[in-house]
Order: C-alpha cells, then structure tokens, then sequence
C-alpha cells in the first residue's frame, strides 16, 4: 500500500482517531499524522503511547501543511473547530469529518473553510463503547462501511483521493448525500440509542427492581442495551441536537409499531406477534449474511463486556 496522504491531522483523539492513526500506520498510509486534542490530559496520553508521530497543543499547528485534516471532534464542537482552524489550512487540502450526522456538519462546517480546500464530509460506521486515545485499535474498520458524503462541486481526484484512504484502512466505501445519510442513520443507528438509554432509565427508576438485581440477572437483551447506553454522552447529545426530524420521524414511527404489539399482547393475539416476530428475524439474518456481524452467541465479542 502507498502513501495516500503526507500529512494528515486528526483534530479529536478519541476511538476514531486513534483507530484511523493505526489502520494508516499498519497500511503504511500516511507519510505523517499529526494530532491534537482540547485536553492537555488527552494529548499527554497520546504522546506516551506514540499514537501520532507528533501531538501538538493547538488545532493551528496541528493542521499547517496537512494535505489532509479529519474533525474527530463531538459533532456539536465541529463549527467552532472549522472557524478555529480555516486560516491555517493548506492550499488544495482535504477537510473531513467522522461524525453521525452529515446535514448539520455540513451546515457548521463549510461557512468557514476557504475555497481553496476539499471539503468531504465522511462518516466510519464503525466504533465500540469506550472512548479515550486508549481506546483505538487498528482493525476497527475491517469490513465495515464508511459512507462519504460529499458537497456539492466536489473534486472527483479528491473524493477517490479520500475513498481510497478508508479503504487502505480496510472498510468498505459508499457514497451517499447527507438527507438520506441522516435518514438511514437514525433508523440503524440513532433511534436504537435513544431506546437503550430510555430502557436503562427505565430499569433505573423502578424501585421494585434493585440495582443489584438488574446487574446480577441482565439477560442478554439488557445487557446490549447496557453495553449502547455506556456510549460516550456529550456525542450522543449532539447527534440528536443536530440530527433532530430525521430521528423523531423515526421515533414517530416506532411509536405506532410499539403501540400495535401492545395492542397485540393485550388481545392475547398471538399470531399477529409470531408473523411480527418472523419478519424482524429476517432482517438479524440479512445482516449476519452481509458480513456486518457474526451468529456466535456472543456475537463474535468473546466475552467481552
């Protein structure tokens, strides 16, 4: 694999980050990374385990002849970053990002950046529960899909220049705008969160079940939904700030769906839940056969939690 990009900054040092450092490393992608974070804390850690080949106190060095510059930032901080780092950015530069919501990253970030840079939209459908630079491992995107979802006039050399970067990182690559990107993102993604969070809160507020019961008997379907909930929550925040119609669509329609099987328990209408029950099996096995998950019992995790 040759060099795709010399320099790349990550802005943000997180699990995306960290991955990204190390997938280029192993593909021998980047000729140097440069890296950056708003905590002192952060890039400290960051340099004691050579995550970057230089980490640097401010998002102004770290961009300085970057051919290529990822925010790996919370979606909400993206605006301020953009503002922060536009005078320093190369002529003829890459500017992409790796969060959850692509319309309103769009709408942040492309006011302040210059015209003489790309500006790609990007986002790695990929990640785990944990945050922090430690938490990155090179093998993060190994078949799974990265969506890019470039602006309007974008450079086609730019576009394949950054679709063959994830892909030497291993993923797959699709091209998607940022309307639908949001749309299918709050079905697979965002909606299923929120859902976590609340069945956790709810667990939580019950007083006739304890805490020490619900961590002592978690069947597997709550124990996922844990396992979700422990994601990192200013990210989360933002991604249903800034992906808001999309994901309250979504909750609309899951609403009615809830209400129908309520409906159907309540009547004692057992085949309207097996046929409900079949149909949603179907799409488990779609995705096992898309290569997106394993149908080990523990879902290929190997126990972890």
């Amino acid at each position: 694999m040759s060099v795709t990009y010399d320099r790349v900054a990550l802005i943000g040092l997180g699990l995306i980050a960290g991955s990204m450092a190390l997938a280029m490393r192993r593909a021998g992608l980047a000729g140097e990374i440069v890296g950056t974070a708003r905590s002192a804390e952060t890039r400290t850690i960051a340099a004691e385990i050579g995550l970057c080949d230089r980490v640097v106190d401010t998002v102004a060095e770290a961009v300085a002849n970057a051919d290529l510059v990822v925010l790996c930032v919370p979606v909400g901080a993206m605006g301020a970053v953009a503002a922060e780092m536009a005078p320093h950015l190369a002529p003829g530069a890459t500017v992409t990002d790796v969060g959850s919501v692509k319309a309103g990253v769009i709408a942040a970030v492309a006011p302040h950046l210059p015209d003489t840079v790309h500006f790609i939209p990007a986002h790695p459908l990929a990640g785990t529960e944990h945050s922090g630079p430690r938490s990155g491992f090179a093998e993060l995107f190994d078949n799974r899909w990265c969506l890019l979802v470039p602006v309007e006039g974008t450079d086609d050399a730019a576009l394949g220049r950054l679709r063959a970067l994830w892909q030497g990182m291993g993923a797959n690559v699709d091209v998607m705008d940022a309307e639908h990107h949001d749309l299918v993102l709050a079905v697979t993604s965002h909606a299923p969160h929120l859902i976590a969070y609340t069945m956790v809160g709810v667990a939580d507020d019950l007083g006739r079940v304890t805490d020490s019961e619900v961590i002592k008997y978690s069947a597997a379907g709550f124990r996922d939904f844990t396992r979700i909930a422990a994601s990192d929550p200013t990210m989360w925040r933002d991604v249903f700030l800034n992906n808001r119609d999309a994901t309250l669509e979504i909750l609309g329609r899951f609403t009615e769906e809830l209400f129908a099987l309520q409906r159907a328990i309540r009547k004692g209408d057992g085949d309207h839940l097996f046929d409900y029950f079949t149909r949603t099996r179907a799409i488990r096995r779609g995705i096992i056969e898309a290569g997106q998950d394993t149908s080990a019992a523990d879902f290929g995790r190997g126990g972890k939690p």
